[in-house]
């Protein structure tokens, strides 16, 4: 049953990684054609038409070239690494792609990319500051995932600055927390707090067997 569900996986990515490559060859014959052939702002209606079609293929190819490869590098990451690493691998690539794509129809349509540059370097600039926190948890979920100090089901010990030194038992990691299990209960702990803790396999003390203590043989006095 498990090489049967690995083998449906595999044939998945596979379709995944053939489709996406299909679509990439559409969507670079939409950027070309629209791109010589193509102009929106001008007399003539064949280049205006020209341009319009190559930008909605491009759209369309670009959207479905941009789903399939963040599902590949997931799947690929998650069967090497952990589900939580797939995940973040699959948003990052995905947000990526559609920025890449965003600007690639912008081009074809005749809007200028060096303003469409400069407007999107001020709300990232802005959109960082305002994320930074969650934007740091991001990045450190996948610096830990990659690194891999610990990982689910391992018993540890933290020695943090804000957590103090707890032992717990890992739950689950995930884009934004590390999910352990304390004595207290469940603890969900931001990433950024885990990378920047010191983290070490922690493994109970045996206890040594106390050898009983034989009582005294009582005295025995001879008879006469």
């Amino acid at each position: 049953m498990v090489r049967k569900t690995a083998h449906v996986t595999s044939r998945a990515r596979e379709h995944d990684w053939l489709i996406a490559s299909i679509a990439v060859v559409f969507a670079a014959a939409a950027i070309v054609v629209g791109s010589h052939y193509g102009k929106v702002h001008g007399p003539s209606v064949h280049k205006h038409v020209i341009a319009w079609v190559s930008a909605g293929v491009l759209v369309a190819t670009g959207i479905v070239t941009v789903h399939r490869i963040a599902a590949g590098l997931d799947g690929l990451i998650t069967q090497r690494s952990a589900p939580a690493a797939g995940a973040a691998v699959r948003l990052i690539a995905s947000g990526i792609g559609y920025v890449v794509l965003i600007f690639c129809v912008f081009a074809i349509i005749g809007i200028s990319v060096q303003r469409l540059l400069i407007g999107a370097g001020v709300a990232g600039v802005v959109l960082g500051i305002a994320a930074q926190q969650s934007l740091g948890n991001v990045f450190a979920s996948l610096v830990l995932l990659v690194a891999r100090p610990f990982g689910v089901g391992d018993h540890i010990r933290i020695r943090s600055g804000t957590l103090g030194v707890i032992d717990v038992d890992v739950q689950a990691i995930g884009l934004t927390y590390v999910t352990v299990r304390t004595d207290e209960g469940e603890l969900k702990i931001p990433n950024s707090v885990m990378l920047a803790a010191g983290i070490g396999q922690f493994t109970p003390p045996k206890v040594k067997p106390t050898t009983p203590i034989e009582p005294p043989a009582p005295d025995v006095e001879g008879t006469i």
